[in-house]
């Protein structure tokens, strides 16, 4: 395991990415590209030229929601792409089922599987991150007599809670641990480009697996932001599944508070944006891993062909 030196940054870059199954999505200002290692050992690279920034990504606080869901969509297309690239060549006799659903259903089955895995997805995420948390306080309110506002906080915090727990429970499985290694290669990859060094393995090597701009710590402040807005808003506890349907409402606002403060936190490094930091990056410790030189060079393949030919195009 290589030891983490923190190097300083010299400019702040817009290009971000994903952690795949074996491999890494990177994207830039012009250009969108992934890195997957195949069974065989090559790396295949497939990138793809993007559209002219949309008209919202100008405006504040809109931009956040729409991104949030676009991201949403594009990270689980590349993420379905390199699972099954890095399977080519791997053959497993289906089972009757399997091959019932072939012949039932033909070409359209994995749109149907995505579209079933999306759903399944987006249940578990609110059941574990709204439903469970709502319950769990509104049982200890009735044992113990609670002001609103107490309740709010005791809500965020099993939030926060579910949410350590979820990803710490994931990382005990083979796949996620280095689906987690290929995240810490495509951070340190970054903090490598934004240092101004040569995208070699060694030098990526040197850089930590920490970074401010990171899907982590959006959705901690999206967890820490909640506690704020529905004790703002006031959203009732009487009864359970309308304050489930009022903070469903008021997620956009809560989504697009946390995407402009993670924006901040990428583009300044100070004190203000250090505190907003630290909590993510504390958790990216879980969500990230130290990666091995055939991570990072996937990193180093996908980050490549997202730098603008016209220098600092991608800088803040």
């Amino acid at each position: 395991m290589s030891k983490n030196v923190e190097k300083k940054t010299t400019f702040k870059t817009q290009i971000g990415g994903q952690a795949l199954l074996e491999g890494v999505m990177m994207k830039g200002p012009e250009v969108e590209a992934m890195a997957v290692r195949l069974p065989s050992g090559e790396i295949d690279l497939e990138q793809w030229d993007l559209k002219p920034a949309p008209w919202y990504r100008k405006v504040p606080f809109l931009r956040g929601p729409i991104n949030f869901v676009v991201t949403l969509i594009d990270g689980y297309k590349c993420l379905s792409k390199s699972a099954d690239k890095s399977m080519q060549g791997i053959e497993e006799e289906p089972s009757k089922f399997e091959k019932w659903l072939t012949d039932k259903l033909g070409d359209k089955l994995m749109s149907i599987v995505m579209v079933i895995a999306s759903v399944l997805g987006v249940a578990i995420a609110l059941g574990l991150f709204i439903l469970v948390p709502a319950s769990i306080t509104k049982a200890i309110s009735k044992v113990v007599e609670l002001p609103d506002i107490a309740k709010n906080v005791i809500e965020g915090v099993i939030k926060m809670a579910v949410f350590i727990a979820y990803i710490a429970l994931t990382s005990l499985l083979k796949d996620i641990r280095r689906t987690y290694e290929y995240h810490g290669a495509e951070h340190k990859t970054i903090a490598c480009y934004e240092a101004g060094e040569e995208l070699t393995v060694e030098n990526v090597k040197k850089h930590r697996r920490f970074h401010p701009r990171c899907g982590t710590s959006f959705m901690f402040l999206v967890l820490f932001i909640s506690i704020i807005v529905t004790s703002l808003f006031r959203v009732q506890w009487g009864n359970l599944w309308l304050r489930v349907g009022c903070k469903l409402l008021i997620l956009p606002v809560i989504v697009a508070v946390a995407y402009e403060l993670i924006k901040l936190a990428g583009r300044y490094d100070n004190i203000l944006t250090k505190i907003i930091s630290a909590p993510g990056l504390w958790i990216q410790r879980l969500t990230t891993r130290e990666p091995d030189d055939g991570q990072i060079e996937c990193a180093i393949a996908a980050f490549k062909p997202c730098i603008p030919k016209t220098e600092g195009a991608d800088r803040w």
